[in-house]
């Protein structure tokens, strides 16, 4: 399936479900050549509602095949995750201390369309094509000394419906190892 950068014309901002995690629309402008996007612009996103957010780290993730399914962690700190090529289901979970921890939301990323998740929200996303390039910024460092959570992928109680099944997702065994909410601590911050 080829992207359509002409649905994405408009930069937009808009919350979702889960307390402090937004959904943003890019601009996307595209020619005969293929496409080009401002992945993450802070002054113009910060104006659209956006919290403020320094960046200290890139990271990409390749996926080479469809069905190549990561998470669900959760860190001490926030990320703005998008796709420069292909397209992911992503799933996220709040595990932070507080009403809304357990709640859910899910949403399919192409190369328009990108999310900023708040710490102690984990993330998760499966790759609907092959050769998927995933990619996020961070605004802290990875460190042992930091607390971190995940939560099953495939648990009921979550209840994520993830477009590829368990049974031909490509998971890692850490992944599946991870806890049941219910066996989750909240993160607290």
């Amino acid at each position: 399936m080829s992207f359509d950068p002409s649905k994405y014309q408009k930069l937009k901002v808009g919350e979702s479900p889960i307390p402090g995690l937004f959904i943003i629309d890019l601009v996307v402008h595209g020619d005969n050549r293929g496409w080009f996007k401002e992945n993450y612009q802070q002054q113009k996103m910060e104006e659209l509602g956006l919290p403020h957010f320094e960046t200290v780290q890139n990271n990409f993730s390749f996926n080479k095949e469809r069905g190549a399914t990561r998470g669900l962690h959760a860190e001490p700190w926030e990320k703005f995750i998008s796709v420069a090529i292909g397209r992911v289901f992503c799933a996220w979970v709040d595990l932070r201390k507080g009403e809304s921890f357990g709640q859910t939301f899910s949403l399919e990323v192409d190369p328009g369309k990108a999310a900023f998740v708040p710490r102690g929200v984990a993330n998760g996303y499966q790759a609907l094509e092959e050769n998927v390039t995933y990619t996020y910024l961070v605004n802290d460092f990875w460190s042992a000394d930091k607390k971190y959570a995940a939560a099953n992928l495939f648990d009921p109680q979550i209840g994520i419906d993830w477009p590829i099944s368990k049974e031909q997702a490509i998971v890692s065994e850490k992944d599946l190892n991870n806890p049941i909410l219910r066996d989750v601590t909240p993160m607290e911050f």
